[in-house]
């Protein structure tokens, strides 16, 4: 990171002012989140406030009787009316039961297989499921497997 700042530093005065009153940027990926709960969560927050997304998050969450993601296996079990209800609409109803069926298969690997593999190659396996877009992977890329060198 530090030769990604002096660069910055270097060719662009304005970032120069930014970053030394900001300090440098710290790459702090979510600990303990996988592929499934962060895809699960970034369908809910699309084209939604950060309010209204976490809203149905927390309905959607009580309709398995947890505060996290329901195992995928139960996921694609649910009927689709059950998830309207939380708030979700047809399309991204069936986005998340796709990522669940999708992580069931392999096509969603683990954290822990992610880690090993090239962001191109993690972009082109996670961009198959319903509703995930190569946006949505390089956010995943970022916050959640902390690899800031995706922009």
């Amino acid at each position: 990171m530090t030769d990604a700042l002096r660069y910055l530093r270097r060719c662009d005065p304005v970032m120069a002012q930014l970053i030394r009153r900001a300090g440098p940027y710290s790459v702090n990926p979510e600990r303990g989140v996988g592929p499934y709960e962060a895809l699960i969560q970034a369908v809910a927050h699309q084209q939604l406030t950060g309010k209204a997304a976490k809203t149905i998050l927390g309905r959607f969450y009580a309709l398995y009787g947890a505060d996290c993601c329901p195992e995928p296996a139960r996921l694609v079990e649910t009927p689709d009316e059950a998830l309207r209800s939380c708030g979700f609409s047809r399309a991204k109803a069936a986005s998340l039961k796709d990522i669940a069926a999708r992580t069931l298969d392999g096509t969603i690997p683990p954290r822990q297989a992610l880690a090993r593999m090239k962001n191109e190659t993690i972009i082109q396996r996670l961009i198959e499921a319903r509703g995930v877009g190569r946006w949505t992977v390089e956010m995943f890329l970022m916050f959640t497997l902390g690899r800031p060198d995706i922009l």
